[in-house]
């Protein structure tokens, strides 16, 4: 498993929504709804106490009990918002946070080193993982067991017909 208090960024604050405190959300997760699984962030050397959020055009607006007032939520902008990775549900069989593959070293199935996760994409047919070279080149695998047979927190193995194709 993944280090369990490693901190997990759901979210950013993007600025002021109105002047009652409101702040507005870039999110990093599912979406609005699933803030509402966590009652408390850490945002930076605070805690913020979450009272409402809701969706909004390209992320979300979120009320905290600790910002009162539009100039309190200004001051905040840009801080990130997050929950210690073993805050986060639990996972089924075959199923991921993004979060725990990025930085893996990535191995071919016959052992050769291929690099490290540099990051994930989704662009609509499923997730594709980007890997990193040694020497900075980067390749993408789909994450689908004939590319990716296994992984786990310590390591990614690629299928070496996939690392090969690239």
């Amino acid at each position: 498993m993944a280090h369990a208090d490693r901190p997990v960024t759901l979210a950013a604050i993007a600025g002021a929504h109105g002047v009652r405190g409101e702040v507005r959300l870039k999110l990093f997760g599912e979406g609005a709804e699933t803030l509402r699984a966590f009652s408390a962030f850490e945002a930076g050397d605070r805690k913020l106490t979450l009272t409402s959020v809701r969706p909004a055009n390209q992320g979300a607006v979120a009320t905290f009990a600790e910002i009162t007032d539009r100039s309190g939520a200004e001051a905040l902008r840009g801080t990130l918002l997050t929950v210690p990775r073993s805050a986060l549900p639990p996972l089924a069989d075959g199923e991921y946070y993004h979060h725990d593959l990025l930085g893996l070293p990535c191995v071919a199935t016959d052992g050769d080193a291929l690099g490290h996760v540099a990051a994930i994409e989704n662009f609509g047919a499923g997730d594709v993982v980007e890997i990193e070279r040694p020497n900075g080149k980067r390749f993408m695998v789909p994450m689908r067991p004939e590319a990716v047979p296994e992984w786990d927190s310590e390591r990614l193995i690629v299928t070496r017909a996939f690392a090969d194709a690239n």
